[in-house]
C-alpha cells in the first residue's frame, strides 16, 4: 500500500478535496494525510499558508505502514514546504513529489492507490489528471500522453461489449468504480467504433474516453481472472453504476441561439431570465399545484427578489489580470462557506443538515477548480466562470432526474452567493416584513428557506419543486403550509391576498372575505393536552407522523400520545448503498428514545415511485407507482428488509418505547403473512400492514387473521382507488380522501377491525383534517396520526362530538355522490344533530 499527503494553503480546501476523492472509494483502503494551512489565529480563524514540519510529520506517520508516499501540492510555497519536508522527515520510505493539479491529482491518486497501484503508477495517474480537464475544455489535447495500444484479440483474450446506460456517462464516480472492479487485472476499454482506449485501472484514462450515455464500449481482458473481472464490469454498466438508466431529458437537446457556445449554451437555454413575462392571474382564480406541507392560511403575496443577472459572456480578461480573478473566486467561495457555516450553527434538525450540504457545495474544490480553469484557459471573468461552471453542474443534475434534479436550486443558490461576493453586491433573499405574507417564488434555495423561521412568512408557493425538494422539507419542519409546482405562481400580483391550502394543493387568488376569515381561524394554534377523546369519553389516541429524531422530539413536545407513522426512509435516501445495521440502530434509537413507554409504529422502507433508491430499485419502470415499491422491494432485495427488521429489533431492545412494525404497499394476504413471519423471527411481536391498495381494503377481514393491526395510508389509497397519480397536480381533485369511493373502502376496513376487536389507524394526511377526523372515527378508525401542529385542532373538534354524532356524519359522507357533496353532507349531519 502507498500513502498520500495532500499539501494545501487552506485547511478547508484540503479537507474538501479529500472528501471528494474519498467518495470515489466508499470502502476505504487508502491512507491519506492532509497537511494544510498554517494553524489558526488568536480568534480561532484559519491562517492560509503551509508548514514544512506538518508535511514532514504527515509523511512519517504514513511511513510506518506504507511502502511509499506520494505528495500532492496546490501552488507556490506548498511546493517549497514539500521539498523542505523531505529534509526534515525522520523516515526513509520512498517519497515522490507529483507535479499534478491538486484536486484532480488527489482524486486520481486516491483511486489508483485504492486499486493497489504502486507509487510510480499513482504518480503517473495524478500527473495525467490535468489532461482530462484540458481535453474537456477543448484545449491542450496534445498534453494527454498516448495510451498503449489495445492488445489484439487472440486465444487468451476475452472480449465483451457494453453500452453506457447512466445519464452522465463515465464521469469520475463510474470511472472510480470501474478502476476498483478491475484492480489487479489486465482489462482495457475502447469506445466504439474507433474511439480511444484505456486501461480499466486508470481513472484518468477512463475519463479521457469521453464515454457518454448510449455509447458502446468494447472490454478486453486476459489472464486467469479475466472472466470474473469482465462479469463485474458488465454488471456495473448494466446497473448504470447505481445512478439509474433514465434517458436524459429532451430539453437538453434544445439548440442554443447562434453565437453562444460552450457552457454558455446551457445558460442561454435554461436561464430563468429568458422566460416570457407571465400574464397576471385575475381575482377569483383557483390555481392547483402540489401540496407538500399541510395547513390553510390567507395573506398578501410578496415575491422573492429575482436572481442576479447573468454575467456578460463576451468579457475576456487579459492574461495579466487572470491571477486576481482566480483569487477572487477562491476567496469568495471561502467567504460564502463561512456565511453558510454561521447559518448552519443557528439552525436545527433537517434545516441544519440541508444548510450544511449547501456549505459543502460552496467549498466544493471541483466547482472552484473548474471555474478557475475557465478563467485561465479562456479568460472568463470570475463571475462568468462561476456561472458557467454552475450551469454544467445544473444540467448534470437535471439529467439524473427525480430527487437529484430538485437539487438544482441548491446549485443556483451557491452560484449566486459566490457571484454576489465576487461583485461585492447584495444577495437577493427573503424580504423582511412585519406583517404576515405569503412568499411566492420560482423556487427557494435552502439558505433562503431556512431564514423563514420566526419571520412574517406564513406560507410558501413556488413554481418549481416537488415533494422531496428542500422547500418542501423545510416548510414541513417549520409548520408552514406550502404548495409547489404551481405553473402560474409568478403571475400572481404582488400584494394580492391569496388563500393557500397545503392539504389540497390549491392557491385561491383574492378569495371572498368569509373564506379568508375561515382560513385565519384554522391557522390559530390550538394546544393539545395529550389525550384525544370524544365528548362521551370514547378514547381516540392522537399520534404523530415523524421522519427522524428531530421530528420525534418535536412531536413529544407537542404532547403526541405516540408515533403512528415513523418513516424510516430518511436513513436510506441520498445514498448509493444501503446503511449498515449499526447505522440503522443508531438512527432508530434516536426516535424511540423520545417516547419511552409509549407506542411507536415503524413503517419499513417505502422506497420506489417518488423515492427511488439506486441500491433497491434502480431499474427504470414505465409506471413506478404500480411497480416494485414498498414491501415489494423485498422480492429483489430480501436482505434489505431482513437487515432493517434486525436493526429495529435491536433498537427496540435498547429503548423503552412500545415498538410496532408495519409494511407498506401490501396487496395480498400471503404478502402480509410472510411479512409477519419475518418480523416475529427477528424478535418483533406486534406486526401490522398499511392499507394503501383497494385489494388490501377489500381483504381486510382476512388480513386481520395474520396481523395485529392495520393503518390506512389515505394518500396512496386515494391514488390507487381513483387511478390518479398523486404527483400530478392537475388530478388533485381526484386525490381527495373525501371521495366517496375512498370513504367506502375505509368503512370496510373499519367494519373488519370492529368484528375482531383489532386497531385501525389512519396515518395519511386525512388524519390531521379536523373536518374529516369525526367521519373517520365514525367509520371505525380507532386512532389518528398527523403532523404535530394538527393535534390540538383535531382534539378540539373531536371533544365536541359523541360517537353517535361521528357515526351519523360518516354515514352521510359515505352515501354522498362526490367529494364536495361528502364534505357538505358530513357538516350538515353534525349541525342537524
Amino acid at each position: 500500500m502507498i500513502g498520500i499527503v495532500a499539501v494545501s494553503h487552506s485547511a478547508r480546501l484540503g479537507e474538501a478535496a479529500l472528501e471528494l476523492a474519498l467518495q470515489m472509494v466508499h470502502d476505504g483502503g487508502v491512507r491519506v494525510q492532509v497537511a494544510a494551512g498554517a494553524g489558526v489565529d488568536a480568534e480561532g480563524a484559519p491562517i492560509l499558508g503551509t508548514d514544512a514540519v506538518a508535511v514532514a510529520a504527515a509523511i512519517d506517520e504514513l511511513a510506518a505502514e506504507c511502502e511509499g508516499v506520494l505528495v500532492l501540492m496546490d501552488l507556490g510555497s506548498a511546493v517549497l514546504s514539500a521539498e523542505l519536508a523531505l529534509e526534515l522527515r525522520s523516515s526513509a520510505v520512498p517519497v515522490r513529489l507529483a507535479p499534478a493539479p491538486f484536486v484532480e491529482g488527489l482524486l486520481a491518486a486516491v483511486v489508483s492507490a485504492a486499486a493497489g497501484g504502486t507509487l510510480d503508477q499513482a504518480a503517473a495517474e495524478a500527473t495525467a489528471a490535468l489532461g482530462v480537464k484540458t481535453g474537456a475544455l477543448g484545449a491542450g489535447e496534445d498534453q494527454i500522453a498516448d495510451a498503449p495500444a489495445v492488445p489484439q484479440a487472440d486465444g487468451d483474450v476475452q472480449v465483451r461489449r457494453v453500452r453506457v446506460r447512466n445519464p452522465l456517462g463515465v464521469h469520475a464516480r463510474p470511472a472510480a468504480l470501474i478502476a476498483r472492479a478491475a484492480a489487479g487485472t489486465d482489462v482495457r476499454l475502447r469506445r466504439l467504433p474507433d474511439g480511444p482506449d484505456a486501461a480499466a485501472a486508470s481513472l484518468t484514462r477512463l475519463l479521457v474516453l469521453g464515454a457518454r450515455q448510449g455509447d458502446e464500449l468494447e472490454l478486453t481482458a486476459r489472464g486467469d481472472d479475466a472472466t470474473e473481472a469482465l462479469d463485474r464490469l458488465v454488471a456495473l454498466f448494466d446497473d448504470g453504476f447505481g445512478e439509474g438508466t433514465e434517458q436524459a431529458p429532451p430539453e437538453t437537446a434544445v439548440a442554443p441561439p447562434s453565437g453562444v457556445s460552450g457552457a454558455a449554451e446551457a445558460s442561454a437555454v435554461d436561464a430563468p431570465s429568458s422566460r416570457e413575462p407571465a400574464r397576471a392571474v385575475p381575482p377569483g382564480t383557483v390555481l392547483r399545484g402540489r401540496g407538500v406541507s399541510s395547513g390553510r392560511v390567507a395573506a398578501p403575496v410578496v415575491h422573492l427578489a429575482p436572481p442576479l443577472p447573468e454575467p456578460d459572456p463576451t468579457t475576456v480578461v487579459p492574461e495579466a489580470d487572470r491571477d486576481s480573478e482566480v483569487s477572487a473566486i477562491e476567496w469568495a467561495a471561502v467567504a460564502v462557506a463561512d456565511q453558510l457555516r454561521s447559518r448552519t450553527a443557528q439552525a436545527t434538525g433537517e434545516t441544519r443538515a440541508i444548510l450544511d450540504a449547501s456549505r459543502l457545495l460552496a467549498s466544493d474544490p471541483e466547482l472552484v477548480s473548474e471555474a478557475t480553469a475557465l478563467v485561465r484557459s479562456k479568460g472568463r471573468s470570475a463571475a462568468r466562470a462561476v456561472w458557467e461552471t454552475a450551469v454544467v453542474h445544473e444540467k448534470a443534475l437535471a439529467a439524473l432526474g427525480g430527487r437529484m434534479a430538485e437539487r438544482i436550486a441548491d446549485i443556483r443558490d451557491v452560484r449566486d452567493r459566490i457571484i454576489a461576493e465576487i461583485l461585492q453586491v447584495d444577495m437577493p433573499g427573503v424580504p423582511e416584513r412585519d406583517e404576515p405574507f405569503v412568499l411566492v417564488a420560482t423556487d427557494l434555495a435552502p439558505a433562503d428557506t431556512a431564514l423563514l423561521a420566526g419571520g412574517g412568512c406564513i406560507a410558501l408557493v413556488t413554481a418549481q419543486g416537488g415533494p422531496t425538494s428542500h422547500t418542501a422539507i423545510i416548510a414541513r419542519s417549520l409548520g408552514l403550509p406550502a404548495v409547489v409546482g404551481l405553473a402560474d405562481a409568478e403571475a400572481i400580483p404582488t400584494g394580492a391576498t391569496v388563500l393557500v391550502d397545503g392539504d389540497r394543493g390549491t392557491v385561491e387568488v383574492e378569495p371572498a372575505p368569509s373564506r379568508v376569515g375561515e382560513a385565519r381561524a384554522s391557522a390559530t394554534v390550538v394546544e393539545f393536552d395529550g389525550a384525544g377523546a370524544l365528548s362521551d369519553g370514547q378514547r381516540v389516541p392522537l399520534l404523530a407522523n415523524v421522519g427522524g429524531a428531530a421530528d420525534a422530539t418535536n412531536a413529544a413536545s407537542a404532547q403526541a400520545e405516540g408515533i403512528g407513522l415513523f418513516r424510516t426512509e430518511f436513513c436510506f435516501l441520498d445514498r448509493t448503498d444501503a446503511p449498515s445495521v449499526d447505522e440503522q440502530i443508531a438512527a432508530y434509537r434516536g426516535v424511540l428514545a423520545a417516547f419511552p413507554g409509549r407506542k411507536v409504529v415503524v413503517r419499513t422502507l417505502d422506497a420506489g415511485s417518488d423515492k427511488p433508491l439506486p441500491f433497491a430499485n434502480a431499474d427504470r419502470e414505465d409506471n413506478p407507482a404500480l411497480g416494485v415499491r414498498g414491501l415489494r422491494i423485498a422480492r429483489r432485495r430480501p436482505q434489505l428488509l431482513d437487515d432493517q427488521l434486525r436493526a429495529l429489533a435491536r433498537a427496540a431492545a435498547e429503548e423503552e418505547a412500545v415498538v410496532e412494525v408495519m409494511a407498506p404497499m401490501v396487496a395480498t394476504v400471503d404478502e402480509a403473512a410472510e411479512f409477519a413471519d419475518r418480523c416475529r423471527a427477528a424478535g418483533l411481536e406486534r406486526v401490522g400492514i398499511m392499507i394503501e391498495t383497494p385489494s388490501a381494503a377489500l381483504l381486510a377481514a382476512e388480513l386481520f387473521e395474520v396481523v395485529d393491526f392495520v393503518s390506512l395510508g389515505t394518500n396512496d389509497l386515494a391514488q390507487y382507488t381513483m387511478a390518479a397519480d398523486r404527483l400530478l397536480s392537475e388530478l388533485g381533485d381526484l386525490n381527495d380522501p373525501w371521495q366517496p369511493a375512498v370513504l367506502r373502502l375505509i368503512a370496510a376496513v373499519g367494519e373488519a377491525g370492529r368484528a375482531v376487536g383489532k386497531p385501525v389507524g389512519v396515518c395519511g394526511e386525512a388524519g390531521g383534517d379536523p373536518a374529516l377526523a369525526p367521519v373517520l372515527v365514525g367509520l371505525g378508525v380507532t386512532s389518528l396520526s398527523m403532523a404535530p401542529r394538527s393535534l390540538g385542532r383535531v382534539a378540539a373538534k373531536l371533544s365536541e362530538l359523541s360517537s353517535v354524532e361521528c357515526a351519523r356524519a360518516a354515514a352521510a359522507a359515505v352515501d354522498a355522490p362526490s367529494a364536495d357533496a361528502a364534505r357538505a353532507a358530513a357538516a350538515a349531519a353534525l349541525v342537524d344533530g
